[in-house]
């Protein structure tokens, strides 16, 4: 969902704290405007939890999205990064408009509330495991029957807007900061904010039970990657304004890596891509 701030609502320079990030000399030059909205992040967020079944899990739905204020970022990854792939050129993104970005993955439940039934995988892990093993355009019949129903416009969020909200001001590979490890051994900071497969034990987990980013937003990497609303394509060092990804493809982007991931696939510049029309046990969706 985008938003235009009224006058009164626009992110000022005295009155918002912005991030407190550290820029690297090679990155130096990109300019970085990010404002975050106050979080409560103590306390995890509960979905559903133990009482599911008396609990309807779209009574929330409208609490359970952040607000993401406009800025400016550097989309991709500077050529040192660890684990950084060819297609992940750095460049200057500015978002214009703010936007909702919803706080986890959509879950089984909030699937089952919608559609009826319950195509997971690890459908075992109960309702509030993300919902996984649906294609990009089942996404799209959720969110039409969601948005008839809600009164709402809700979308999936572009690949740049969910880099955006990924890092919350940050240009380290995670939100949290550096990447210690490429594959599956321990990597201490992945392990606070997501599931990969050196913690995950092959299999998806609860939403929200890792650490979320500055933005308050649970399980941006790993636990399962995300579809977004572009098609795959590369793109060049030049800077953009609202990007929205090429006028069409053959696979559309996927994001944040999964259970089934290595770490450096869990970054927050890692790009993927999958066939619109096909799901897979590792993918699941937030929406915007």
């Amino acid at each position: 969902m985008e938003v235009e701030f009224p006058p009164e609502k626009q992110p000022l320079e005295d009155s918002v704290q912005k991030a407190q990030i550290s820029v690297p000399a090679p990155i130096a030059e990109h300019k970085v405007s990010y404002h975050p909205e106050p979080v409560e992040t103590e306390e995890k967020l509960v979905i559903s939890g133990e009482t599911s079944s008396q609990t309807d899990p779209l009574a929330f739905f409208e609490s359970s999205f952040v607000l993401i204020a406009p800025g400016t970022f550097p989309m991709g990854s500077p050529e040192y990064e660890t684990g950084r792939s060819n297609d992940e050129i750095i460049h200057e993104v500015t978002l214009t408009k703010g936007f909702y970005m919803q706080k986890t993955p959509v879950t089984q439940g909030q699937w089952k509330a919608v559609i009826g039934s319950n195509p997971a995988s690890f459908s075992d892990g109960g309702d509030d495991c993300p919902i996984e093993g649906i294609s990009w355009n089942e996404c799209q019949e959720f969110i039409r029957r969601l948005s008839a129903g809600k009164g709402s416009i809700y979308r999936l969020p572009t690949e740049a807007e969910w880099e955006y909200a990924c890092r919350a001001g940050s240009l380290t590979p995670f939100c949290n900061g550096e990447i210690s490890e490429l594959y599956c051994a321990h990597d201490p900071l992945l392990s606070e904010v997501g599931w990969y497969c050196g913690n995950s034990g092959r299999k998806s987990h609860p939403v929200s039970q890792k650490s979320p980013n500055v933005q308050g937003l649970y399980d941006m990497h790993g636990n399962v990657s995300e579809w977004c609303q572009d098609w795959y394509g590369e793109y060049g060092p030049d800077s953009q304004t609202d990007p929205c990804g090429p006028k069409s493809g053959s696979a559309k982007v996927i994001r944040g890596g999964s259970w089934f991931s290595n770490a450096k696939n869990c970054r927050s510049a890692s790009r993927f891509y999958w066939p619109s029309n096909s799901g897979s046990e590792f993918i699941g969706f937030r929406l915007s």
